[in-house]
């Protein structure tokens, strides 16, 4: 078995290599300057931890690992444009380097690409992986759909914003997992066992991202502070404030609106402090921590096996970016 950093070392060795033309060359720079920014690369680990949970790692799982990857970078590429993010890993976003036009074709040829490495998968599971790959592509977009869609919206209910972050994050880490157990010839039983380890990992990785893009550490997170403040965004800590907020609060959330930026993110802070909302959104973590750890001993493997899953399980939930 191999552990989460030694499998993170040696997809980065294989990941390195080309996966683009050299020409035109205005398309494929931004492509290989988005993916020098590097990045966590857990949903491909992901599939490859998948995949040795039941077995010796196959050459398959290599190809979906690169392919997941790649998908992943092209929703990322979309997701500042729709964002207006400035920044990703603390390095200029592609469309604010290139262009926002070159920005949608850079994110789409990812895309293609990674079906790309599918196509060369040799398993005689591929049409059950294809049909999951395609099912969670279009999961992810409704979810981007959706976060856009609160963005506009006085208020969104908990379960809106748990179903939106199911969907938009969490679904690609558990079909991370699950590809790569189908891959080591896993039953039905154990894949929707790996699926709700993924699923429940995935919700709580996105609560201590809304977390860290609020308290975390520019410098090591990467990404402006309070950006989801700034964007407007529905985030777990605004959710949960706005459930419990006084008519005061209320009122001066709305005020805070227009304010500029940094009283913005201040006055905000303020309030979801004043809520309990910073408080809560640790608990709610640590609930999804717990249910990922259930999930994950439910999982019918020697016992032995499930430590690597068990370490990154801790590892992504208490990270500082």
């Amino acid at each position: 078995m191999h552990s989460f950093e030694e499998l993170s070392a040696e997809f980065a060795t294989r990941f390195k290599q080309g996966h683009f033309p050299a020409h035109p060359a205005s398309l494929y720079q931004p492509a290989d300057y988005f993916l020098s920014m590097g990045g966590k690369r857990v949903r491909p680990i992901l599939c490859l931890m998948g995949n040795e949970l039941f077995g010796t790692i196959e050459a398959d799982a290599w190809q979906m690992a690169i392919a997941i990857e790649l998908f992943h970078n092209f929703t990322l590429i979309h997701d500042d444009i729709m964002d207006r993010a400035p920044l990703r890993r603390g390095m200029t976003t592609v469309h604010e380097k290139y262009g926002t036009s070159t920005a949608i074709l850079t994110g789409d040829v990812m895309m293609v690409v990674s079906y790309d490495y599918i196509s060369r998968i040799i398993s005689p599971h591929i049409r059950r992986i294809l049909h999951l790959y395609n099912q969670t592509a279009s999961q992810v977009c409704e979810g981007q759909q959706l976060d856009m869609d609160f963005e506009t919206r006085p208020e969104v209910r908990m379960d809106e914003y748990l179903h939106m972050i199911g969907l938009k994050t969490s679904v690609l880490l558990a079909a991370s997992l699950r590809i790569g157990a189908i891959l080591g010839g896993a039953g039905l039983g154990n894949q929707d066992k790996i699926y709700q380890f993924g699923k429940n990992l995935g919700l709580a990785f996105q609560i201590q991202d809304d977390y860290l893009d609020c308290y975390g550490d520019a410098a090591k997170f990467g990404k402006k502070p309070g950006g989801d403040i700034l964007a407007g965004k529905k985030t777990f800590l605004l959710v949960k404030t706005l459930e419990v907020a006084t008519d005061a609060q209320r009122r001066r959330i709305t005020e805070l609106e227009t304010a500029p930026d940094t009283d913005m993110i201040a006055g905000m802070l303020e309030i979801f402090h004043a809520c309990g909302a910073d408080t809560w959104v640790r608990e709610l973590k640590e609930q999804y921590r717990q249910a990922a750890h259930e999930s994950l001993e439910d999982i019918a493997v020697l016992n032995s096996r499930k430590g690597p899953l068990r370490n990154l399980t801790d590892l992504l939930l208490q990270r500082e970016y």
